[in-house]
């Protein structure tokens, strides 16, 4: 699969840089695993760094968004049996996007493919 990047972040996010490389780590691994070509998009202001990682894949059923950041949950036995995830990736994504004051939130895209948003607060 190919990444494109696009948008920069304005400054330095003072964050704890080893667990946010690992937080983003994991949501791409994820959406090149399953969304073929991925898109990350980087916005950023006063208030907040967004970083949207957009995938072609197939997409979540709806009841299944926020189920897929329990530890261990797997969206369906047979698609990740062979990939070897631990089914921890998303849930060790959320927990540094929370120990950042931050959130992580997924939603299917109208187009096709998931969307996955790591929004990080700005603290001036």
């Amino acid at each position: 699969g190919t990444v494109t990047i696009s948008g920069s972040a304005a400054g330095p996010y003072p964050g704890r840089p080893q667990a946010l490389k690992r937080c983003l780590a994991n949501i791409l691994e994820n959406a090149i695993k399953y969304g073929k070509s991925v898109q990350v998009v980087v916005d950023d202001n006063n208030e907040r760094l967004q970083i949207s990682i957009l995938d072609q894949g197939p997409g979540l059923p709806t009841d299944q968004l926020e189920k897929v950041f329990e530890p261990f949950y797997r969206v369906e036995a047979s698609r990740n049996r062979d990939t070897g995830g631990t089914g921890l990736g998303l849930a060790i994504a959320k927990n540094v996007a929370e120990l950042h004051g931050g959130t992580i939130t997924l939603r299917n895209r109208a187009e096709g493919g998931l969307a996955v948003m790591l929004t990080l607060p700005r603290l001036r």
